[in-house]
């Protein structure tokens, strides 16, 4: 098959397939006496199986190593349960950054609850605030180092 019809069938853009042979993750295609690229059952495999690592947002570094482990049936698993691991820990971290993105956010959204002027806007109030340092909805105790920033902004010459 050609790289047109081996980007409809695995949804990967044609640009990206010729990243993936620079790269050395897909091996390079027999070509034709015309030059044109002709792609296997292999290679339409390999890149299905490359991109639901990255559906699974898995870095393509560690897509290469699990690339590595298919090659080569006969190895211990042990590495790629620890890969797995590993990435599952990252997400759990950002979901636990996006449900604290998401309880400041509500904190903010409660600073105003009915349409009114913008000089009498909560949120933009709170916004305000903490550009200067100060205690908000979203952060409630100050964080470090706005003293230092306050006071050059009263005196910018030291």
């Amino acid at each position: 098959m050609r790289i047109g019809e081996l980007a409809r069938a695995t949804g990967v853009d044609v640009d990206t397939i010729h990243f993936y042979e620079k790269a050395q993750l897909l091996a390079a295609p027999t070509r034709t006496s015309n030059g044109y690229r002709t792609y296997t059952h292999a290679h339409l495999e390999r890149l299905a199986f490359i991109r639901h690592c990255r559906a699974l947002d898995i870095p393509l570094a560690e897509v290469q190593r699990l690339l590595v482990f298919l090659d080569n049936p006969q190895a211990d698993c042990a590495e790629i349960n620890l890969l797995i691991d590993a990435q599952l820990a990252k997400v759990r971290a950002r979901l636990a950054s996006m449900q604290a993105l998401e309880r400041q956010l509500i904190a903010l959204r409660g600073q105003c609850a009915t349409p009114h002027t913008s000089s009498d806007c909560g949120i933009l109030h709170e916004l305000v605030a903490a550009a200067h340092g100060e205690a908000c909805a979203c952060h409630p105790a100050p964080r470090g180092g706005h003293d230092l920033w306050k006071s050059e902004l009263a005196n910018p010459q030291g």
